[in-house]
């Protein structure tokens, strides 16, 4: 069995080969900052080769799943741009994060609730089994606050496909959690909850009558159809995501943001 590590911004629970993690920054609506990124590498890397984990939980405490990256600690990384930055390596750091997410040997399961936005989105979306509650709220905010959803775009594309990704990520749409059921998101919908907690109940059952191993291979070969090498791409898009952080709309969406304010061209 592995060595679980210690987290300051994530609460553990493994009980009976499921491992619960959850976001735990409810002050930033379990926002990703540098260190719940970097605990929560950890914590794949420390699964990554055990078989008595049949199944991973990501949640968000307080009912939130994750409200995406945290722009206030993206703009205290100071303001050049290029791929020795501190905002490059902040996104980077998230690609890294969610391509060893999707990568899992073991099923990874997601309770969609409250804010699934940006990275939360992007989380949602690499999940082996989606369960959002109706009430939640999907959105790709990033290019309302003048910036790119670079390390995610080509999950969620993968997901949903492109031409539904595109309206999403173009309008910054909010959709609610029957229409993030309906575009394939979410694999199930409820309403709650006690509901959420029986159907994970359900599709907990299920994974224990699965193979572990058999699981993982299984992964590893679907990952593989049809996949445009992912890495080179979320390096570029690492790229594009700090040029236009420090560009104008940048800086104008997020200082926006930050003042609870329009940006500019939104007036």
């Amino acid at each position: 069995m592995s060595v679980l590590p210690t987290c300051d911004t994530l609460l553990l629970d493994l009980q009976d080969g499921v491992l619960t993690i959850t976001l735990n920054r409810p002050h930033k609506r379990n926002a990703m900052n540098a260190a719940l990124v970097g605990e929560m590498m950890a914590v794949f890397d420390s699964i990554a080769g055990t078989r008595d984990i049949r199944a991973v939980i990501l949640q968000g405490s307080e009912q939130t799943f994750c409200s995406g990256g945290d722009i206030s600690d993206m703009n205290a990384g100071g303001e050049a741009s290029g791929p020795q930055s501190a905002i490059w390596h902040f996104n980077r750091s998230f690609g890294h994060l969610i391509t060893r997410v999707n990568a899992a040997p073991q099923v990874v399961i997601t309770l969609l609730q409250g804010a699934v936005l940006g990275g939360g989105f992007g989380l949602a979306c690499v999940s082996d089994v989606a369960i959002a509650d109706r009430q939640a709220q999907f959105a790709l905010p990033e290019t309302m606050l003048g910036i790119v959803p670079a390390q995610i775009a080509p999950f969620v594309v993968s997901r949903i496909g492109l031409t539904q990704a595109r309206r999403l990520a173009l309008l910054g749409e909010r959709i609610d959690g029957v229409t993030a059921h309906e575009l394939g998101i979410a694999h199930f919908l409820t309403d709650g909850w006690p509901a959420m907690e029986k159907r994970l109940k359900e599709v907990l059952a299920k994974v224990r009558q699965c193979a572990p191993g058999a699981n993982a291979l299984t992964k590893e070969i679907m990952l593989q159809v049809g996949v445009v090498e992912h890495e080179h791409l979320l390096d570029k898009a690492a790229t594009a995501f700090s040029q236009s952080l420090e560009g104008k709309e940048g800086k104008e969406g997020t200082h926006a943001f930050l003042n609870k304010r329009k940006p500019n061209w939104a007036k």
